[in-house]
């Protein structure tokens, strides 16, 4: 199976070109699926997350309150990195495992894991390819603020937490602009699907 990473910056349009993957026929996991996997109530990520920053995070029912740990980390560089110490390695042992599950199903198929800390957190190493998706920063500004309903200094405050796109983008072994719309990304995103087919077939 070719394993491939898909990462982008906040409000670029990654969840979209991951969508057009799984249509394409890729198998596609959500980082964001783990993340909420590895801290469900009763297990080690979660205790190690309340270990670190206290019995208030969690909700009446046991759950993790993720608002509450999100705002909480969001400007407190130290306190992020504490989180995603203890995150970071539990969610990547899971990825690799269904990883394994899907090549074991579709040893010639293309799997993709798509998160946004995959070039942050070091594991962007492990995939064969990485796939950045970008666009232009007035474009992510204003989808960011339609999005999560946010002022223009709020939306600018979350792009400017997280690693700059053209810094990401030079970790990429494929680009996909989604700046122009649904059409261009479309028809880029099937550009990029069939050289990974072609590739796949060296990394059977």
């Amino acid at each position: 199976m070719l394993r491939v990473g898909l990462t982008g910056s906040i409000g670029v349009g990654k969840s979209f070109v991951g969508s057009l993957f799984v249509e394409f026929g890729c198998k596609l996991l959500d980082a964001d699926d783990t993340a909420r996997e590895v801290v469900l109530p009763g297990s080690p990520g979660l205790r190690r997350v309340v270990a670190e920053f206290g019995e208030e995070v969690l909700r009446r029912d046991g759950t993790l309150d993720r608002k509450l740990v999100a705002a909480l980390v969001f400007e407190d560089h130290q306190k992020r990195q504490k989180l995603n110490a203890i995150l970071h390695p539990l969610i990547i042992e899971r990825q690799d495992q269904i990883m394994r599950d899907w090549e074991t199903i579709d040893p010639d198929g293309i799997g993709i894991i798509d998160a946004a800390l995959m070039i942050e957190s070091g594991g962007y190493k492990r995939f064969d390819k990485l796939i950045v998706v970008h666009c232009r920063p007035d474009v992510q500004l204003e989808r960011l603020i339609l999005r999560n309903g946010l002022s223009r200094e709020e939306a600018q405050r979350r792009i400017d937490s997280q690693m700059p796109q053209e810094e990401k983008q030079r970790f990429a072994d494929f680009l996909i602009d989604t700046s122009d719309g649904f059409e261009q990304t479309r028809q880029r995103t099937r550009e990029v699907y069939e050289q990974l087919v072609q590739l796949r077939l060296k990394y059977k």
